[in-house]
C-alpha cells in the first residue's frame, strides 16, 4: 500500500512561514491499497488539496475513515471537491455515539450557521458505516478499528495488506491512568492497533513540560510516545498532530527527544510532514 500525508497539524490549521517545513493543514492521510481504491484517514483541511487531485484523476469511489468528530478532523469536508461531483460514491466510517448518528453529527458541522450548505445539497451518494469496534476488507486490504482514549467517541485504525501493517492513532492519550512501561499491554489504550506495526502514525502534540497542565486533553507527550512505541514494538514511528503553536524548529527538538528516549536508529522516528510518502 502507498501512504501520503496531506495534513498533520492538530487542533487548528496553522499556515505560515514558521510551519511550512512540516505543514499547517489539519489531519488527512491518503492510502492506496494495491487494488487502487482510495482510502482517506480523517477530513481535516488537508483533504481540500487531495480532493482536487481526485477529481482530476476521475476517482468516483472513496472511503473516508474518521477517527472522531472534532472539527480539526472534519473541517475540510465542505471543501472536498468530489462530494460535489455527480457519480461520486463516498463511504464514511466513524465511531458510534449514544447521542446521535454519525450522519447527524457530521450534519451538525455541515449546515448553517457553521457552513452555508447542508449534506442534503451535495451531489455524491454518501453511505455511513459504524467503525466503533469493527473489522472489514476493501479488496485484499483488511481494516480494523478500536476505541481509544480521547474525549468523545474516538477510534484508531489498523490497516493490513500483503503482510505489512499501518497503524493510525492520532488524538490519543494512552498514558492517562496507565504506566506505559509497567502495565500489561491489554490495559493500554491503542496497543492492539499498534502492536508490531511496520509504521505507526501517532499523536505527539506536547512536550513533557506542556503535558503537566494538559492531562486529560487527549494527547501525548514526547515521553509517552517513546514509551508506547517501545511497548508496541513498532518498526517505524511518524510523529503526528503537531501543536499549532509549535514552529518547525520546536518540532525537530521534540523529534530528537523521542529518538533519544526510544533509543533506536534515527531513521525509525520522523516527523510527519505534508507531502510525506511511504510504500509498505
Amino acid at each position: 500500500m502507498r501512504v501520503r500525508i496531506w495534513g498533520c497539524r492538530g487542533s487548528i490549521a496553522a499556515p505560515g512561514a514558521s510551519t511550512k517545513r512540516y505543514g499547517g493543514n489539519t489531519s488527512c492521510v491518503e492510502i492506496r491499497p494495491a487494488s487502487g481504491e482510495v482510502v482517506i484517514l480523517d477530513a481535516g483541511t488537508g483533504i481540500r488539496e487531495l480532493g482536487a487531485r481526485l477529481v482530476e484523476e476521475g476517482v468516483r469511489r472513496i472511503h473516508l475513515l474518521l477517527t472522531h468528530l472534532h472539527v480539526d478532523h472534519l473541517e475540510g469536508l465542505g471543501m472536498f471537491a468530489p462530494i460535489y461531483e455527480d457519480g461520486t460514491e463516498l463511504h464514511i466510517w466513524g465511531p458510534a455515539s449514544p447521542v446521535a448518528s454519525l450522519e447527524d453529527r457530521i450534519a451538525t458541522y455541515f449546515s448553517p450557521p457553521l457552513f452555508p450548505l447542508t449534506l442534503a445539497e451535495v451531489h455524491a451518494r454518501v453511505d455511513y458505516h459504524d467503525a466503533s469496534e469493527s473489522e472489514w476488507a476493501i479488496d485484499e486490504a483488511r481494516f480494523s478499528s478500536h476505541a481509544i482514549l480521547h474525549p468523545g467517541p474516538t477510534v484508531g485504525y489498523r490497516i493490513e495488506e500483503g503482510g505489512s501493517v499501518l497503524a493510525y492513532l492520532t488524538d490519543h492519550e494512552p498514558a492517562l491512568g496507565a504506566d506505559l512501561r509497567a502495565d500489561a499491554p491489554e490495559w493500554i489504550s491503542g496497543f492492539g492497533i499498534a502492536q508490531g506495526a511496520d509504521v505507526l502514525i501517532h499523536d505527539c502534540q506536547y512536550t513533557r513540560a506542556e503535558y503537566e497542565s494538559r492531562v486529560g486533553w487527549g494527547h501525548s507527550s514526547t515521553e509517552q510516545v517513546a514509551a508506547f512505541a517501545t511497548k508496541a514494538d513498532v518498526g517505524r514511528l511518524l510523529l503526528f498532530h503537531h501543536d499549532p503553536m509549535h514552529v518547525d524548529e520546536q518540532l525537530e527538538v521534540m523529534r530528537d527527544e523521542v529518538r533519544d528516549l526510544w533509543g533506536v536508529d534515527p531513521s525509525r522516528c520522523e516527523l510527519a510532514a505534508e507531502g510525506t510518502e511511504l510504500e509498505l
